[in-house]
């Protein structure tokens, strides 16, 4: 494959690209993000065998291939995540789960939405505390979406290298994480009664909601950072019509959601339950 001949990202071609990720996902890119976006719009013309980034993303916003145009959203999306993200979170949902007694057996089973799951670990730290806590009192559910089409393919399969496993509880990855060899050396996969009961799906938060049903718990963590206090709220307006009346949302510890005249209730420091 034919190296860059110019691996420099001019601004009107950042301006093009930061515009159309702002259209796709509501997420300003400013100025100082003009590395990060050279960066990766690199890898991608690297590997589509393009000479020149700038000829690159005019054949991209330019051209009729929305596959392109998807994977480049994909690249720009941010996708740190780890398992056990914020524990004081996962406490929580213990606590509400040894509330669930034996008479809610025969209940509808227990949903929890990963509203901003990226490649799966959080929908999977919580599908670890579901299957833990509730055992055979009740059934339960995972749902995870993300913007991203290439991070929720790779969350479905389940499978993370061992070393992103370093704040899991001993318990729980005796329990729920399989270990591989030979030529999954080095590699975990989700535990099948995990992965049956956890799927993920592709869902942009600031369009109408895919049919996901209705929720006891919404995980909205670590992306309304990226918002301004208007599109927040519309977010979170929408995301809240998936929340049972009496539900718990859960943004990050760092996203405050006072004064968005919004019908939900604080609770605890980043909890809040759903009027």
């Amino acid at each position: 494959m034919a190296a860059l001949k110019s691996q420099t990202l001019s601004r009107a071609s950042f301006d093009a690209v930061a515009g159309y990720f702002l259209a796709q996902s509501g997420i300003r890119l400013g100025p100082e993000k003009h590395a990060l976006v050279q960066g990766r719009v690199q890898r991608l013309a690297f590997e589509a065998g393009a000479r020149c980034l700038d000829e690159f993303v005019s054949t991209v916003m330019q051209g009729d291939d929305d596959v392109a145009r998807t994977r480049l959203v994909d690249r720009l999306t941010t996708n740190e995540t780890y398992f056990f993200r914020e524990p004081e979170h996962f406490q929580f949902l213990g606590e509400v789960l040894s509330q669930v007694s034996v008479r809610d057996q025969a209940a509808d089973p227990f949903r929890i939405w990963s509203a901003a799951s990226s490649t799966g670990e959080e929908a999977f730290s919580i599908a670890m505390v579901l299957a833990d806590r509730l055992q055979m009192r009740r059934a339960w559910a995972v749902v995870g979406t993300d913007l991203s089409t290439e991070v929720v393919q790779k969350a479905n399969r389940g499978l993370y290298p061992v070393s992103h496993a370093d704040d899991v509880p001993e318990y729980y990855l005796r329990r729920f994480c399989l270990k591989g060899n030979g030529p999954h050396a080095g590699q975990m996969l989700m535990a099948r009664d995990l992965r049956e009961r956890t799927r993920f799906l592709a869902a942009n938060l600031l369009e109408p909601l895919p049919d996901i049903g209705m929720f006891d718990v919404i995980f909205l963590r670590n992306m309304l950072i990226y918002f301004d206090m208007e599109t927040k709220a519309d977010i979170v307006r929408r995301v809240l019509t998936r929340l049972k009346p009496g539900g718990y949302l859960l943004p990050g510890h760092s996203e405050s959601l006072i004064n968005l005249d919004l019908p939900i209730q604080p609770v605890r420091t980043a909890v809040y339950r759903h009027e």
